[in-house]
C-alpha cells in the first residue's frame, strides 16, 4: 500500500508540475467559481483554509474573497513532533507570512493567533489524488486525518482539485477521513452520495 500511494503521490507531483503559470491560474479562476455559487461557501463566515504551495491551487483567491467581506480566515501552522495543527488568523495575506516548515508559508510570530477551531464552519482539506467518494492523498504527513476527527461540530469539508487528479480508486486506511465535496474546474462532486451508492 505504501508503494502504491508512493507511486500516486509521484504521478500527481509530476502531472501538476506539468501545468505552466497560466494553466494553473486559469484552473485555479474556474475552481473558485463553481466554489463561489456553492451555498455551502456563501454562508462560511469563518474560513479554514491553507496557503498553496508549489504547484497547488490558488487558494489565495479564496482568502481575499472572505477578508474583503470581513470575514475570518484561518490556515493551518503544523507541529511536527506531534504531528498536529493549530489554527491562526490570518488577516494580512502580504505581511502576515513567512516560510515555515516544510517549506510551506505559515504566520510570522507577531502575527501568530491560535484560535478554538470550534469557530469554523468551513475546511478546506489539501490532496493529491482524490476518489469521488472523497477519499484522498496527501503529502503523507496524516496532520488532516488527525485534525478533522477534533472537530465535534463537524464543519463542512471541501477539497479543491483539478479534474485529472480524480482517480477511480486509492488505498485507504480505517483512519482516512473522506471530504464533504470536491469541487474542480468541470465539476461539483457530492462525495456523502457517492459513498451511500457504494
Amino acid at each position: 500500500m505504501r508503494l502504491l500511494k508512493k507511486e500516486i503521490r509521484k504521478k500527481m507531483i509530476q502531472q501538476r508540475k506539468s501545468l505552466n503559470s497560466k494553466d494553473l491560474s486559469d484552473k485555479s479562476l474556474a475552481i473558485f467559481r463553481q466554489l463561489q455559487g456553492l451555498e455551502t461557501y456563501k454562508n462560511a463566515t469563518n474560513l479554514m483554509t491553507y496557503v498553496p504551495f508549489q504547484d497547488e491551487i490558488h487558494t489565495t483567491l479564496l482568502i481575499e474573497d472572505f477578508l474583503e467581506r470581513n470575514l475570518q480566515v484561518f490556515i493551518p501552522v503544523t507541529k511536527p513532533k506531534e504531528k498536529q495543527i493549530i489554527i491562526s488568523e490570518l488577516l494580512d495575506l502580504e505581511k502576515d507570512l513567512e516560510v515555515g516548515h516544510f517549506g510551506v508559508l505559515e504566520p510570522k510570530a507577531y502575527a501568530f493567533r491560535p484560535k478554538d477551531p470550534k469557530i469554523l464552519d468551513l475546511v478546506i482539506v489539501p490532496g493529491l489524488a482524490f476518489t469521488k467518494s472523497g477519499y484522498r492523498i496527501g503529502f503523507g504527513g496524516g496532520y488532516y486525518d488527525r485534525f478533522l476527527p477534533t472537530l465535534k461540530h463537524k464543519p463542512a469539508t471541501i477539497a479543491l482539485a483539478m479534474d485529472f487528479q480524480i482517480v477511480d480508486s486509492l488505498p485507504i486506511n480505517d483512519y482516512d477521513i473522506p471530504v464533504d465535496m470536491i469541487v474542480t474546474e468541470s465539476q461539483i462532486i457530492e462525495c456523502k452520495k457517492h459513498r451511500s451508492e457504494q
